[in-house]
């Protein structure tokens, strides 16, 4: 079975090819393979009938997940390389999914729909999903208050803050990330708006924690901004991995997400 190491804007990837022979890894070996790879997520790529493949995902703590915006863009990349053709579908648990090429050796994953009906994110009771009740701090005056929630196919929650880096992400992020309000866990955002066009981005991830890049993380950071009309509904969002193209299209309403990916090494087991 062949395996690449890979990562998209520094977010970072166990990839199997599982096309040809069974994958399926207890807990325990997921977190055994993401800690010896060093990887965000391990993923693996299996038979579609009806699509060019199936992806799975299992984030580093072990549990299988139905999202990940860079690692489904990392499987396009190889899937686009080894078919020669301009586009691949791929399923994963969420979803259908189109990988492009893009310009520049870049590679775009259309992200679909986002999800903002508060039972489907899913939230535990039904709020205004443009700013939930969750609080960080003395409940008179929190420092942190009402993210911003929606699901790309897994469920983040947003804040806008003034200074990205004047938080302490490894502290806040789990506090929020198993809140009672968010059933499955949520991916956790901070999102420092720049200009109209542009926002810095840290994402505490769910089952993963503080990471280079959260592809799905960015889709939702803009979604929520361009929706409170923080900033266009096309932005460049800077990671601490590298930096992604979001682009929400006034067409379909469908996420487009825009960046690199880059293949680390590459052996059989």
């Amino acid at each position: 079975m062949q395996v690449w190491k890979m990562n998209g804007a520094g977010n970072a990837f166990a990839i199997f090819d599982a096309r040809q022979q069974g994958f399926a890894p207890s807990p325990d070996k997921i977190r055994e393979i993401a800690a010896e790879m060093k990887a965000d997520q391990v993923m693996s790529i299996e038979a579609d009938e009806g699509a060019t493949a199936f992806l799975r995902i299992w984030n580093s703590s072990g549990e299988e997940v139905g999202a990940c915006g860079n690692g489904t863009r990392a499987v396009a990349h190889l899937l686009l390389e080894e078919s020669g053709v301009d586009e691949v579908r791929i399923r994963t648990a969420a979803d259908l999914l189109r990988g492009l090429r893009a310009d520049n050796g870049l590679v775009t994953v259309d992200m679909g729909r986002p999800i903002m009906e508060w039972e489907r994110i899913p939230l535990s009771e039904k709020m205004d999903v443009r700013g939930v009740d969750v609080r960080i701090g003395p409940m008179d005056k929190p420092y942190l208050a009402k993210p911003a929630v929606v699901s790309m196919g897994n469920p983040h929650a947003v804040f806008f803050v003034e200074d990205v880096d004047a938080y302490d992400i490894p502290a806040i992020g789990p506090l929020i990330e198993w809140h009672p309000l968010f059933p499955e866990g949520t991916n956790v955002g901070f999102a420092q708006i720049i200009d109209r066009e542009t926002i810095r981005l840290r994402v505490w991830e769910r089952g993963a924690g503080l990471t280079k890049a959260c592809g799905t993380g960015a889709c939702a950071a803009l979604v929520c901004a361009a929706r409170a009309n923080k900033t266009e509904r096309r932005a460049k969002l800077i990671l601490d991995g590298g930096e992604l193209i979001i682009d929400w299209q006034r067409s379909d309403d469908h996420v487009l997400m825009t960046g690199p990916v880059e293949l680390e090494m590459t052996f059989d087991v």
